[in-house]
């Protein structure tokens, strides 16, 4: 019985569940550039270019294996413009008997599919997703009866699962997390390595101009592409991560630096959320590359910070956010602890603000529809949730930026960590900080017209008085949080004029966002 095998644009992995077991001689894959995928949030030009490239790579690469592929191009006159519509006309045209796929990464995928099944009058089988360490059952199993679904804890689980840097049953050096070692300020006159840049074929040239073309409208600049597209370009991207940055990945992770989007991270999430490259083999190469730096004299020896620092974002964070989405969507969506109701400022669409840092990950993640985590959890995320910015407003928008963001990952670290909007399922407490997180983490300070050691008046560091205006608006809520109570406590002792003057200050800047005015 001949199969529609649908291969969705993050399932770009030749071992996906969808092909095992294809019948090549009459087995037809369907890859699409599907318009209401294309268009449901206005992608980020280079995150579109990105995708449909790869995906246009992918399908090259199957015809490559003698593979049957129907590819259907954005611009194609009997492009359908859904993935239903699509894979009902597909199944019609090649006359096939079923549609086997994987299981999608996001939850209004998955319940459209299972409507599939009777309005094509056809088997439809959604197959498990076995590039992830954790099945949503092995999450649902641990979460269950649980008030609090810490990372740490699941974490642990995933370290064992994998017996991944564990020595003797213990973890390697003697702890699980070595966070704290992972918090350092970029000191001036570092060498950052370059960043691994391809130059753009003529596949994604052609992309390009459509993008151009048909996303006019959308966020972000198309100019300067220079993501890889393919598989070997992906491993590329890991392999000088790994012989160029990790050793200080973990020291600088959180550090920040005017100018310097890239820094010793890995920029591999693209790859990875896409299907390019998977979280086996990412955390199987960087363990065997440590133990090597351990054991052979030829090699500069890994930190091991850095080591479990970025194999706890692969199989920690990345894991957990996806069983966290799966357990609670999606109710998880609606929530919004804090009430927060703001409308989204213009300026997170420009740049065009007075405060250095906010520009400064703007224009990143304009310009390479990336930013690093502390940007978006400490910078843009940390000024969402002081202003009460709109959960809805703010998981759209994040969406919408960057390469990286499906709904699966956005929404969790959004809603959770970022807003707090689940009210402390995900995050122990709200992750607000005043100007002086950003000052110690970053030279944007010494960059910008506001004084982060000002606390309030004119030329003070919004960060600063914001900061005091969100304890207050929110002290009955979060006082009682052990995590919060010496904030509190020096809440308490402040200055009756102090306080006040921080409230007002606090008043006059959210007016001024509330009616569109520059801050």
């Amino acid at each position: 019985m001949p199969q529609l095998r649908l291969i969705l644009a993050d399932q770009l992995t030749h071992h996906i569940a969808a092909l095992e077991g294809i019948d090549i001689e009459n087995d037809v894959v369907l890859l699409a550039e599907v318009r209401s995928e294309a268009n449901y949030v206005k992608h980020h030009k280079k995150k579109i270019i990105f995708l449909f490239s790869a995906m246009r790579h992918f399908a090259q690469s199957l015809k490559d294996k003698g593979i049957k592929v129907h590819y259907t191009y954005y611009q194609d006159t009997d492009n359908q413009g859904s993935l239903a519509a699509e894979v009902a006309y597909r199944l019609t045209q090649y006359s096939l008997d079923g549609v086997i796929t994987t299981f999608p990464g996001e939850y209004r995928v998955h319940a459209d599919m299972l409507t599939w099944e009777k309005a094509l009058q056809c088997s439809v089988a959604i197959r498990q997703d076995d590039r992830f360490i954790a099945t949503i059952e092995d999450f649902a199993q641990w979460a269950e009866g649980k008030k609090q679904l810490r990372m740490e804890f699941f974490y642990r689980e995933m370290r064992r699962k994998l017996n991944c840097l564990i020595h003797d049953g213990q973890p390697e050096g003697g702890k699980w997390n070595y966070d704290a070692d992972n918090r350092a300020k970029l000191p001036k006159g570092t060498v950052i390595p370059e960043h691994t840049q391809f130059a753009p074929d003529d596949i994604t040239l052609a992309v390009i101009e459509l993008v151009k073309e048909e996303f006019a409208d959308h966020f972000g600049d198309w100019e300067h592409f220079h993501y890889g597209v393919t598989r070997d370009q992906a491993l590329h991207v890991l392999d000088i991560f790994i012989l160029e940055r990790l050793r200080s990945f973990g020291q600088y992770q959180d550090a920040m630096v005017q100018d310097e989007p890239w820094l010793f991270h890995s920029h591999i999430s693209f790859y990875l959320n896409c299907g390019l490259l998977t979280a086996h083999e990412i955390v199987a190469k960087v363990e065997q590359v440590y133990y090597a730096s351990l054991h052979d004299e030829s090699i500069e020896t890994i930190p091991l910070n850095s080591v479990e620092g970025f194999i706890r974002q692969v199989i920690g964070w990345r894991e957990y956010v996806r069983g966290l989405y799966w357990f609670t969507m999606p109710e998880y969506k609606q929530r919004n602890h804090l009430n927060a109701t703001r409308a989204l400022p213009e300026f997170f669409w420009t740049g065009d603000t007075n405060m250095n840092c906010m520009s400064q990950c703007i224009k990143d993640t304009k310009e390479h529809a990336y930013a690093h985590h502390i940007q978006r959890l400490m910078v843009l995320g940390n000024f969402a949730l002081l202003t009460g910015l709109s959960p809805e407003q703010v998981n759209e928008w994040y969406l919408i930026v960057y390469g990286d963001a499906y709904e699966w990952v956005e929404l969790p670290n959004v809603s959770g960590m970022v807003l707090y909007a689940d009210g402390g399922l995900l995050a122990s407490k709200p992750y607000a900080a005043s100007g002086a997180y950003i000052n110690k983490m970053s030279n944007y300070c010494k960059h910008c017209d506001y004084k982060v050691t000002v606390k309030t008046g004119e030329d003070a560091c919004p960060f600063n008085y914001l900061y005091w205006d969100f304890l207050n608006r929110h002290e009955a809520e979060l006082s009682s949080n052990h995590r919060m109570a010496m904030i509190y406590r020096t809440k308490q002792k402040m200055a009756v004029e102090k306080h006040d003057a921080a409230m007002a200050d606090a008043h006059t800047f959210l007016l001024k966002l509330d009616n569109n005015e520059k801050v």
